[in-house]
């Protein structure tokens, strides 16, 4: 919690004071403290209220746009089975989505004041406090801001019939990714799918930070080698 010529107060609103921390402040977000109650990020309310949203907001607010956007291309003449395809590949290109911006964007290393501020935002909270079931999905207002160049660019790549059950699929994927993300750390899964999905992101946490990157699937971590080692293979080594 000290860095070398700055202490956090956890009792205070820490976005405002995270940046002091300078070069330290990558050792100090993979410090986790778990709890499930997060700590206050502003002085102010309002902008304390948006920082905050339940996981069922995610799949509430978004699948009856994905609803929406597939019934667009189905009144533009695609057949189901066409849909289904495109929104396969849309899921599929979310993941890699998913995999380059976790990697390469919310891993980037900080170290100014506004740097660590806007990384702190963005993913350093989750890796500080991972338990803070109020922080884990994407604030919608967000999302809807992103939205709009996504949809912009996909109109210029694809068809008028395509572009939108493309964004259906990548949308998609999206909220099957924040729910499992919240599953991931708050559920107790039995299936031995969602329990190796558990243990390989809580390896991410609080193991090896710079591999598993994958949240859904490990997929692109065995594609770009990032896969993180069992405890067994690297006794070995």
């Amino acid at each position: 919690m000290v860095a070398e010529r700055f202490t956090v107060d956890l009792d205070k609103p820490l976005v405002f004071q995270v940046g002091h921390l300078g070069e330290e402040y990558q050792e100090w977000i993979h410090q986790p403290i778990v709890c499930v109650e997060g700590p206050r990020f502003f002085q102010s309310d309002f902008w304390e209220f948006l920082t905050r949203t339940v996981w069922w907001a995610i799949p509430t607010i978004w699948l009856p746009v994905v609803c929406y956007v597939l019934s667009i291309s189905a009144r533009k003449g695609l057949t189901f089975p066409q849909i289904g395809l495109i929104v396969a590949f849309g899921v599929l290109t979310w993941t890699l989505l998913e995999y380059t911006l976790h990697r390469f964007l919310f891993h980037i290393e900080t170290k100014s004041y506004w740097a660590n501020t806007a990384h702190y935002l963005l993913h350093g909270c989750h890796h500080k406090h991972p338990q803070d079931g109020l922080r884990l999905v994407f604030p919608p207002t967000a999302t809807a801001i992103l939205l709009v160049p996504l949809w912009k660019l996909l109109h210029l790549i694809a068809t008028p019939a395509t572009a939108p059950a493309m964004l259906g699929g990548i949308l998609f994927g999206y909220v099957m990714y924040d729910v499992t993300h919240y599953y991931l750390h708050h559920g107790q899964p039995k299936e031995p799918t969602f329990k190796h999905l558990k243990k390989y992101h809580l390896n991410h946490h609080f193991r090896i930070q710079d591999k598993g990157y994958g949240i859904t699937s490990s997929l692109w971590d065995r594609v770009f080698g990032t896969l993180p080692g069992t405890k067994a293979a690297q006794k070995k080594l």
